[in-house]
């Protein structure tokens, strides 16, 4: 379970990131280690899912792992992960 507050405290920590990339996933592994960090970009989500959280540079979206393989959720009762999704500039 990821409550709203935990999701706003990585999305304040990652706004506080120079650069958004794989390695910034190492900052926010070690403030939450249990939970799953993955990284990409936000054109690689897919559109019928909104994301759990916006941001002007990203956008997290929760991952569930109830079932026997990792999927997104908009349930945070379920989510162990968040993905950090760079929002292009574009």
């Amino acid at each position: 379970m990821i409550v709203p507050e935990t999701l706003e405290r990585i999305a304040n920590m990652a706004d506080s990131l120079a650069v958004l990339n794989e390695a910034s996933l190492v900052e926010l592994k070690q403030k939450w280690p249990d939970l799953r960090f993955t990284f990409c970009n936000d054109d690689d989500m897919p559109a019928r899912l909104p994301a759990a959280l916006k941001r002007e540079r990203f956008n997290l979206y929760l991952v569930n792992g109830s079932e026997h393989c990792l999927s997104l959720t908009d349930d945070p009762l379920h989510a162990i992960g968040v993905v950090l999704a760079e929002v292009d500039g574009d």
